[in-house]
């Protein structure tokens, strides 16, 4: 059975497509990520799914009910955090809390359950007003406010974006827990670390998605060998590798230069190349590809496609 299901979703403005053609279903329970930079439409295709937003066209439903003919149904079995913290800044910890439980005709006493492990972290700052939180606890307040209705989906757009890694760390812990009471948890990141966390995963890129699947996945889908290059003067190489006839990809990675070969060749043939133009001071090996390495192939090839049209 599917939470959500998206078909051939388009949302443009002023000619731009911001969401183009999307399409994916998130199963019951599971913990979904839209991964992608700023930009992607992961925001728009969040306001769109949570009744905030109308698409130009395509089609979505949530737990079975129309985004648009059933909007009302959908606002009271989902949980919504915006990117930005949109709470009342001049009440309370305590006072948001009840002021959103009270608008689902609930209490806090009655769902305390569901958000237990997560208000006893804030709990010491009840009487504190949410503008004078830290950026992780706001976050947590916010998660609080969302759940407190006891919501069948829970939408997180971007949850973690300008918080420390600690509390980042704390979050995803949280929404792990919040998994095994078979909430489905759709959340976005532009973060490619918080990618693994996922049951699965849709990399989206410019409005469209560029592929959906399990984390592991679409890692193991690397079609490559990746190899890892260190120099001292590190700029000079990497704009000579990406002149070279024999690489095929080079991009910066950290302190490291990622590059793939046009044809599959060992360590040897990458040490022979790179020599060409730092003959010493040279580290280089094979390594495995990670999800950003994944992301940055798959755009290179979407550009490539466009560029054939």
């Amino acid at each position: 059975m599917f939470s959500i299901t998206v078909k051939n979703i388009i949302k443009t403005y002023n000619g731009v497509k911001a969401v183009d053609d999307v399409s994916f279903d998130v199963k019951k329970g599971e913990l979904f990520g839209l991964i992608g930079p700023d930009g992607a439409g992961k925001t728009s295709l969040f306001r769109i799914l949570t009744t905030l937003l109308l698409a130009d066209s395509g089609t979505a439903e949530v737990e079975g009910h129309d985004v648009v003919k059933e909007y009302q149904t959908i606002r009271n079995k989902v949980g919504y955090m915006p990117g930005k913290f949109s709470l009342y800044q001049d009440l309370t910890v305590d006072e948001n809390l009840k002021f959103f439980a009270a608008i689902f005709e609930t209490s806090i006493e009655e769902n305390y359950d569901l958000i237990k492990d997560i208000y006893e972290q804030i709990k010491p700052f009840s009487k504190r007003r949410a503008g004078k939180l830290s950026g992780g606890m706001k976050q947590k307040l916010a998660l609080c406010c969302a759940l407190i209705h006891k919501p069948e989906v829970l939408f997180l757009d971007e949850p973690t974006t300008g918080v420390d890694v600690v509390s980042r760390k704390e979050f995803w812990d949280m929404l792990a827990k919040l998994k095994e009471q078979n909430i489905t948890i759709l959340v976005s990141t532009p973060y490619m670390d918080e990618a693994r966390l996922c049951d699965r995963i849709a990399l989206m890129q410019n409005g469209k998605i560029m592929s959906v699947d399990q984390p592991e996945n679409i890692v193991n889908s690397f079609p490559k060998l990746l190899f890892a290059v260190k120099s001292k003067n590190i700029y000079p190489l990497l704009e000579a590798l990406r002149t070279d006839k024999d690489v095929e990809s080079c991009y910066a990675f950290g302190e490291y230069l990622h590059l793939t070969l046009n044809e599959d060749g060992k360590l040897q043939a990458v040490i022979d190349i790179a020599s060409r133009y730092h003959p010493e001071d040279l580290e280089i090996l094979e390594i495995t590809p990670t999800i950003e390495d994944s992301f940055i192939r798959l755009m290179h090839e979407q550009k490539e496609v466009n560029h054939g049209k």
